[in-house]
């Protein structure tokens, strides 16, 4: 970038920089919003995941069950009740 030579220079690169920040306010914010849409469409459940998914419920349940859907949930609840497990399975004295 050049220095400016005049007032009128200086006014029409102060023009042509917030045209640019303009525009790119408006790429960042549609990106923003795309970004979004991505990560609230949960990704399909592989054939492998599936697969592992039916024999932990067979295990489970001693027989073949047939799985009608499966999501995922975002929640700390499975986090939490392993450590309660963890945490009651050591002896404090």
């Amino acid at each position: 970038m050049q220095e400016p030579a005049t007032n009128t220079d200086a006014l029409a690169l102060i023009a042509e920089m917030r045209a640019e920040i303009t525009a790119l306010t408006l790429r960042v914010n549609a990106l923003e919003l795309a970004a979004a849409k991505l990560a609230a469409t949960p990704a399909p459940v592989s054939e492998e995941d599936m697969v592992a998914i039916s024999a932990a419920v067979a295990a489970f349940l001693g027989v073949r069950a047939r799985i009608r859907q499966v999501r995922l949930v975002h929640s700390s609840a499975w986090a939490q009740v392993g450590r309660m497990g963890t945490h009651a399975s050591h002896h404090t004295h």
